[in-house]
């Protein structure tokens, strides 16, 4: 990979996306160095411009960031790195020090129906569906998309909203069910995309 790191004299702005989510989580800055160690430990590393040093985040906390993939801009004067924090990312204890909220996002609701599955909520609707098990699961999954096609049919936009919202969710308990997750779901796309 390479970086221009000429034109900010040395240092070059990394955005940090959550891979999961994908929610900016934070700003910071890289030098060589500090990429090549962010390169040979997956842990994201920054240079410091106030401590002018090295410091890798979590150091002191323990809430690494531990890196997925790492891309350039157009004109590789900018990192994008994804990773995967192990705890909140702010100082303030927040998830993102661009505010407070999770970024929703069917990823998201993937990792909630994941935690369901590992941790059984009594009460919880998904539980319920996962000890019912497959056969149930799939009955939803028809009935949900039968219900799309007739607020599809009716011209009823908000019904075929709330059925899609169904939909989606009874498919992606089904995927966890199954083993399988969005990510192979979105390499199936990739690869039907490029073709």
């Amino acid at each position: 990979m390479e970086v221009n790191f000429e034109k900010g004299n040395g240092l070059v702005p990394a955005i940090i996306q959550d891979a999961t989510s994908e929610q900016v989580l934070m700003l910071g800055y890289m030098n060589k160095e500090a990429l090549d160690k962010t390169l040979n430990e997956s842990r994201v590393t920054f240079y410091s411009r106030t401590k002018e040093r090295l410091w890798t985040k979590g150091e002191t906390s323990g809430n690494y960031l531990s890196v997925e993939d790492i891309t350039t801009d157009c004109d590789q004067d900018t990192i994008l790195i994804r990773a995967k924090p192990a705890g909140p990312v702010c100082h303030k204890g927040t998830p993102s020090c661009f505010g407070d909220k999770d970024h929703f996002n069917l990823k998201v609701l993937e990792k909630i129906i994941m935690d369901r599955k590992e941790h059984p909520t009594p009460g919880s609707y998904t539980n319920k569906l996962f000890e019912e098990g497959l056969d149930r699961i799939s009955q939803k999954v028809g009935e949900e998309a039968v219900e799309v096609v007739i607020a599809s049919k009716n011209d009823n936009n908000s019904a075929l909203l709330e059925e899609t919202a169904d939909l989606l969710y009874h498919l992606q308990v089904l995927l966890v069910l199954k083993g399988q997750s969005l990510d192979a779901v979105y390499q199936v796309l990739s690869e039907r995309h490029q073709d």
